[in-house]
């Protein structure tokens, strides 16, 4: 039997895992998305200055595994004393911070794939009536495309989302007491590993839950006029 008094003795600990966890989640998301957009205008781009160099940073960060990038950063750049004599080192020795920066550089990569895909399949016809209309090339990009893109891509930018919510468990390795960090010290105080992590499962499946929904509400607003027409 599942020893529940404990679990909600505990429960203050999941909440401030929960808190560092939306934390981390939300942080990661805009930067890694503020960075996609440039990366994705750059993988459409014709020059292959611009095009190339995008191409190559999603390949090499879709290529390796997450968890190695996350110790690269905590702990790979902490043996070079350049860096730790450098200005950055007050971040750089924050676990938080490098958490925050290696989810981002992670994400950004995926987004900008997704971006990329979704301006490419941008119908011609909208580019050509934005033109007609006398838009410049960076207008045509602000009010057009990149909106286009952004409410095409809600429906796989959700997968990513959910993605990176499984991701932010990986928090726990470099120390931080997210909701996986949360459960390890539950289980290292009493030693109920089952009543432990089957409570941060259910949270992780709570807070998946309620992202779905958000997004439903979402793309119900935005992807209305992709919505087939009742008769």
């Amino acid at each position: 039997m599942l020893d529940y008094q404990l679990i909600w003795q505990n429960l203050p600990l999941y909440l401030n895992g929960i808190l560092l966890t939306l934390k981390v989640l939300l942080i990661s998301l805009a930067c890694g998305l503020t960075l996609a957009i440039p990366l994705a205008l750059m993988r459409v781009a014709r020059s292959c200055l611009l095009r190339y160099p995008a191409w190559l940073y999603t390949y090499v960060i879709r290529g390796t595994p997450m968890l190695v990038q996350l110790f690269l950063i905590y702990y790979g750049l902490a043996q070079f004393e350049a860096v730790r004599q450098s200005v950055l080192w007050p971040y750089l020795s924050s676990a938080t911070f490098c958490t925050c920066l290696a989810f981002a550089i992670n994400t950004s990569a995926y987004s900008a794939e997704l971006l990329a895909g979704s301006l490419r399949a941008t119908a011609r016809g909208e580019v050509e009536a934005a033109r007609a209309m006398g838009m410049s090339r960076l207008t045509l990009y602000r009010r057009i495309l990149l909106p286009s893109a952004l409410r095409r891509a809600l429906p796989q930018y959700s997968n990513e989302v959910l993605m990176m919510l499984q991701t932010t468990s990986l928090a726990s390795i470099v120390t931080l007491v997210d909701i996986t960090g949360a459960a390890k010290t539950f289980n290292a105080r009493y030693y109920l590993p089952f009543e432990a992590f089957i409570t941060a499962g259910l949270i992780y499946l709570a807070l998946t839950f309620m992202l779905v929904r958000l997004f439903k509400l979402a793309e119900r607003r935005w992807l209305a006029y992709l919505a087939p027409r009742k008769h």
